[in-house]
């Protein structure tokens, strides 16, 4: 949601429009009902980004009923399209995008069109009232608790195994449930996914049981305190004791919050969401166990105030080191320790500029193969220091 809105703030900018308050998707997974206003600061928003663009809480009730141009926006486009676009006000006076999220490139854009997509993002985006309230509250209640804390954004739920086809570890049982889940899901398209392949290719998010080893052996102590920022973990306690056998210090939201502050937002996972996204970005350190929407958008957060440490784990590279463990090849010791810490000592935050498209790739495919501009707004959005490569 955050980057989708920033996204359409800068092309409502480019296009000289108008933007209405977005309404949120409520079909997804989560079947969430919130509101824009449920989930940021509606009026902090408008008046933030008054300069760049007019922004109203509802369409016009001169408008409602006229004709509207509904338009998907072509992904990862540049300026001429957009000044190409414009042309559709010819023709009609409101312009309904379905679509928000990925609307602009993340490369060879403007400057001031990068940094407006700055402003929305960490400056115009503040979260509602009530759950910037509780979000401090419970980075000060952990940070009371052991001083320093690590954010571990456990993608290890249902909706997310099901849709990846990552079915290692998993009985035979959960594997077919998430199968006809994903059967199930219409706006799924891919339904036959090999987990195998899936998994040697570095796109499975990690198993609780492999995030203990990866924490382990880059060198955190048993004792070191550990958030989970994720919705209900697949396997339930059973499968989360296979992290707690190497760090029993984990902590949720719902130990940390008392039930009567977590009860406004039962049944709005954006909203608890939003929760973990607050103590996400401002952890001593944050470890996503997969490279999804939210993990990119904290880690950009946490660059852009000041490179905060987010390791990234090498989930290709790992496999093939947790498969050499269960083969015998490898034995967790000094020695593994030494490989996963090379694997990684070039993957925790410090300053680097975007990559660019993968290699050997062309025509519009490879802007789908960029870093997110999102998950690494440097230069554009952060002041250079001598330190910074």
């Amino acid at each position: 949601m955050r980057t989708g809105i920033s996204d359409m703030v800068a092309v409502a900018h480019i296009m000289n429009a108008t933007l209405v308050i977005p309404q949120l998707d409520k079909r997804s997974f989560w079947q969430d009902t919130s509101t824009f206003s449920d989930i940021f600061d509606e009026l902090h928003f408008i008046t933030t980004l008054q300069d760049d663009v007019r922004i109203v809480k509802a369409l016009p009730k001169e408008l409602e009923s006229i004709p509207r141009a509904r338009k998907h926006f072509t992904s990862w486009s540049g300026m001429g399209y957009y000044e190409e676009m414009a042309r559709l006000w010819k023709d009609y006076q409101v312009i309904h995008v379905a679509k928000s999220d990925s609307r602009l490139a993340n490369n060879d854009l403007p400057l001031d069109i990068q940094r407006l997509r700055c402003r929305a993002l960490y400056r115009a985006l503040r979260f509602s009232p009530s759950i910037e309230s509780l979000g401090k509250k419970l980075v000060e209640r952990l940070r009371s608790h052991s001083g320093r804390y690590i954010a571990l954004h456990l993608r290890y739920e249902k909706d997310m195994l099901s849709f990846t086809g990552c079915t290692y570890g998993l009985t035979e049982a959960e594997s077919e449930e998430l199968r006809i889940m994903r059967e199930n899901t219409n706006h799924w398209k891919v339904k036959k996914i090999n987990s195998t392949e899936q998994r040697v290719g570095g796109f499975c998010p990690l198993t609780p049981k492999e995030v203990g080893i990866f924490l382990e052996s880059l060198g955190y102590p048993p004792i070191t305190t550990i958030y989970i920022a994720s919705g209900e973990i697949y396997g339930g306690e059973a499968r989360l004791s296979e992290l707690k056998s190497r760090f029993p210090n984990i902590i949720s939201k719902e130990a940390l919050a008392t039930a009567k502050e977590l009860e406004p937002f039962a049944n709005h996972g954006s909203q608890t969401a939003a929760l973990d996204y607050i103590i996400s970005v401002e952890s001593n350190v944050f470890v996503p166990s997969h490279s999804g929407n939210m993990a990119r958008a904290v880690e950009g957060h946490r660059r852009f105030l000041g490179h905060r440490r987010t390791i990234n784990p090498d989930r290709k590279g790992l496999v093939e080191l947790f498969d050499k463990l269960e083969s015998g090849e490898l034995k967790l010791g000094s020695s593994f320790s030494h490989l996963v810490q090379e694997m990684h000592k070039n993957r925790q935050g410090a300053p680097r500029k975007r990559h660019g498209p993968l290699p050997g790739i062309k025509g519009r495919a490879r802007l789908r193969t960029e870093e997110s501009f999102y998950e690494n707004p440097y230069p554009e959005c952060i002041c250079r220091s001598k330190k910074a490569v």
